[in-house]
């Protein structure tokens, strides 16, 4: 199946986290198929702290994929008319 997940980054207690689409087979920070986007929990006001492409995001849905609790939470915090990633 695909999903998609947050895939951790950025070093210790200063987390960054890219959305990525992945085989729910593949590790949490492994092979992906495709980047839709960052969360950066330390910043989570403005440009910096979340950008997704909802249109891609869209697309990956129509096909099936699966989002995450935590990225369906993340695409309902994105303002519509929001620039791409």
């Amino acid at each position: 199946m695909v999903v998609i997940r947050l895939s951790r980054g950025g070093a210790r207690n200063r987390p960054f986290y890219n959305v990525v689409v992945a085989d729910s087979r593949n590790r949490r920070d492994g092979r992906f198929i495709e980047r839709l986007g960052f969360y950066n929990p330390l910043r989570p006001e403005g440009p910096d702290g979340l950008r997704l492409d909802l249109a891609r995001v869209d697309f990956w849905k129509s096909r099936g994929a699966q989002a995450s609790d935590a990225v369906e939470k993340l695409i309902k915090r994105v303002p519509a008319g929001a620039p791409a990633a």
